[in-house]
């Protein structure tokens, strides 16, 4: 069910300013007031173009907490800027839950047209849902998913398989231990994401069936770095207390927490590469950002698989397609790629499907958008 009462609000309004323009002219007439040229003009100008409805759109965002946030919200905040008849009401969540479900409930008091949740996590959301849905206001959940009771209590989801983007970080460690022949054991820490998070949900999930898969593989460390770099500084310092040496792979859920990583490692005295008898560490990453794809080229991050930021034009048609009275995909996932300066891997082979690694070049650095 799609909005319709502000819709119909405005057509009756445009009827009843025409009705109330005619009688007036009327009056006026009979009064002896002789129009020009020019007033006739301007009173059949205002009556064939009423002013156009502004559609309006309540956008709920997690917060600012990584480079990948801040890129995501300011292509969604141009891209609807860039819209004529839209307007965005921007509200920054903080990371709390109980800020974005607030916001929820402040868009529905406002009578917005459409609201935009990117939900810092995935369960809690029922309840904020169901009013909207009453209230006859549509919802696109975006990025990150909601776990609810009853699916119809948002209009459409669109993202990233978070699932995928793991099993694709893990499948390449793997073809590059065997490219470099190293076939022993591999000490893994897993600095991972927000929990309850979607994409710490899948890529966690990713990484705990790889080494389950994988004999020699050996996951000994793992504890939420919140996808922020204070925080991933902060936990690979503690895990290279209990560890030190021992950890040969450094699996961050997102690039801001590869940047604390990689901090705290440089700090303690150790090496990032792939020689293990030297105690050098191998860090994998996710989403791809310039910074992110600059340290790939480096060498310092080994793999990079991206999670694209750049939601705003593709949100702007889902709402252009239902103010056109058309329904959205229920669930549309976002094609993306993956990183590497190793050049000895040029594609993977997951499920059946074949997906590129892309080499980082300076080409690709100078062209990327966030």
């Amino acid at each position: 069910m799609y909005r319709k009462t502000r819709r119909e609000k405005h057509k009756i309004t445009g009827v009843t300013i025409f009705l109330l323009s005619a009688a007036l002219l009327f009056c006026m007439a009979g009064c002896g007031r002789k129009e020009d040229a020019s007033d006739e003009a301007e009173s059949t100008l205002s009556q064939d173009n009423p002013p156009e409805h502004i559609v309006t759109i309540g956008f709920s965002q997690i917060g600012s907490e990584s480079d990948w946030r801040m890129a995501s919200t300011k292509s969604v905040q141009e891209a609807f800027a860039a819209h004529e008849g839209f307007e965005l009401i921007y509200n920054d969540g903080q990371q709390k839950q109980e800020n974005q479900i607030k916001a929820i409930r402040e868009f529905i008091d406002q009578d917005v047209d459409y609201i935009l949740l990117d939900p810092c996590v995935e369960t809690g959301w029922d309840s904020a849902l169901l009013e909207a849905k009453e209230a006859g206001i549509p919802v696109i959940v975006y990025d990150r998913e909601v776990v609810v009771s009853d699916n119809s209590l948002y209009t459409a989801w669109i993202g990233s398989d978070f699932y995928l983007e793991g099993k694709k970080a893990c499948t390449w460690l793997r073809e590059y231990l065997q490219a470099i022949g190293y076939y022993g054991d591999v000490n893994i820490v897993d600095i991972q994401g927000t929990f309850g998070a979607s994409a710490q949900i899948g890529r966690s999930r990713a990484l705990d069936e790889a080494v389950s898969e994988n004999s020699r593989w050996h996951l000994i460390g793992q504890e939420t770095g919140d996808f922020t770099t204070s925080k991933g500084r902060e936990v690979m310092e503690e895990m290279l207390i209990q560890h030190g040496g021992n950890i040969n792979v450094v699996y961050c859920e997102n690039d801001n927490e590869a940047y604390g990583a990689i901090e705290a490692i440089t700090k303690a005295g150790y090496k990032i590469g792939s020689d293990f008898a030297a105690h050098e560490m191998l860090i994998l990453s996710f989403d791809s950002t310039s910074e992110g794809l600059r340290l790939t080229k480096e060498g310092k991050i080994a793999v990079n698989t991206e999670c694209s930021p750049l939601y705003g034009p593709r949100l702007v048609r889902m709402i252009e397609q239902m103010e056109a009275g058309e329904k959205p995909e229920f669930r549309t996932y976002i094609e993306e790629e993956q990183f590497s300066a190793f050049t000895g891997i040029g594609s993977l082979r997951i499920d059946g499907d074949s997906y590129f690694v892309t080499r980082v070049t300076d080409e690709l650095l100078d062209e990327r958008e966030y």
